[in-house]
């Protein structure tokens, strides 16, 4: 009886499974597409600007039409929650996005630049869909143990990591041969095939009826309501802001290590770290409470941010970003788990959004600061690696004290 039973679970399983791999790798590369259009479409557009003889703050503005906007994406989030199937509107989003960003494109060598700048500021409001609404769509595909879900977050933090330095990369190259404008298209042409593979993923469970689901407003407020998502939003915005301050840092400090190229090296391999961090999560998923996860792993995000200014040299700084980067990638993960088990089923997808908002808000405000402060070499990193451990310290004494009661 025993093993007729195993027998048969063992047949059921294996390709449940198999089925469920499949899905996670089709996961991964419309993430990818759509991330990477998302990601790399701040470059092209300054870039193209450029090209096209416009002065560097007409450049910026544009460059900013894109990334300002996904401050408003929380609002139309609401429809990912209450649609009947959640697949269509990120499909749709990433559609719009891909169309808009190569109308803009098209537009920019031809026209004033407000008409371009319009489009973008549209295209900008899908961006959080391409982001924090993909990543609410994970649960569903993982599997229902910690584990699974947990490898599946390594998965996620990979395609986040691979579509922002291939997003950039792959527009340095196209801008090196046919051009910024090339660029700008071939990105909005990924955007538009990562919606078709958007389609293709497992569709969830019907969504509860839209009079459940609670409007942007009140999905901020029960955030707040909610330790653990409280927590998760305060450190998610604090160490996005911290990481924001190394690419100025390696400008600043790249002269004094052999040459101001060296800059981009240093952001490389904090890219490549975070890769690295994303690979380490694959094989050895993160155990245990998401909401005690994510201040100790703060913390390790603050002692690498540290050691970044102590280190002597261009080898050990090397070795610094990389694991600054591996860092960040471990506290990635454990805020994607907890917005996954934390998070109320009838506002999933926005609690997704809102935090993914915040964070592109807060890592925004992380640059502008450095800038201000770069005066002083190590003032920056000093400045955020002791904002981000009092931060990680105060929630983890938060998370205690709610225990006990």
């Amino acid at each position: 009886m025993n093993s007729a039973s195993t027998d048969s679970f063992e047949t059921v399983a294996g390709p449940r499974e198999t089925g469920r791999g499949w899905a996670l790798a089709r996961y991964v590369v419309a993430a990818t597409l759509v991330r990477s259009a998302d990601g790399g479409a701040v470059v092209a557009i300054v870039l193209l600007a450029h090209a096209s003889g416009l002065p560097g703050w007409i450049a910026g503005l544009l460059g900013a039409s894109i990334t300002a906007p996904h401050l408003l994406g929380p609002f139309i989030a609401r429809r990912l929650d209450t649609a009947q199937d959640g697949r269509k509107v990120i499909a749709i989003s990433a559609l719009v996005h891909g169309v808009l960003l190569g109308a803009a494109g098209l537009l920019l060598p031809v026209t004033w630049a407000v008409a371009p700048a319009v489009l973008l500021v549209v295209s900008g409001l899908f961006g959080p869909m391409l982001t924090g609404g993909v990543s609410s769509r994970l649960p569903s595909i993982a599997g229902p143990s910690q584990r699974s879900q947990r490898r599946a977050h390594g998965w996620d933090v990979a395609s986040y990591g691979l579509s922002g330095t291939l997003g950039p990369a792959v527009v340095a190259w196209i801008v090196a041969g046919p051009g910024p404008l090339t660029a700008t298209l071939v990105l909005a042409a990924a955007a538009i095939i990562g919606a078709g593979g958007v389609l293709v993923l497992p569709r969830q469970d019907p969504p509860l009826s839209a009079v459940d689901v609670p409007l942007p407003g009140r999905t901020l407020l029960a955030i707040g309501r909610s330790g653990p998502l409280r927590r998760t939003l305060a450190l998610t915005i604090t160490v996005a802001f911290s990481v924001a301050v190394l690419p100025i840092y390696a400008v600043a400090v790249a002269p004094s290590l052999g040459g101001a190229a060296l800059a981009g090296t240093l952001v490389a391999v904090y890219g490549i770290g975070s890769l690295a961090g994303s690979a380490l999560l694959m094989a050895w998923p993160l155990r245990g409470d998401s909401d005690r996860l994510t201040p100790v792993l703060a913390l390790v995000v603050a002692a690498s941010l540290a050691v970044v200014i102590v280190v002597p040299g261009l080898v050990t700084s090397l070795v610094a970003f990389g694991l600054a980067g591996i860092a960040n990638s471990l506290f990635f993960a454990a805020t994607l788990a907890a917005r996954s088990e934390y998070a109320p089923v009838e506002a999933r997808g926005q609690v997704f959004i809102w935090v993914g908002a915040l964070k592109i808000a807060a890592g925004s405000a992380g640059t502008a600061v450095a800038g201000a402060l770069i005066g002083v070499t190590w003032l920056p990193i000093a400045v955020v690696a002791g904002l981000t451990a009092v931060s990680a310290t105060v929630c983890a004494v938060a998370r205690r004290r709610q225990s006990q009661r």
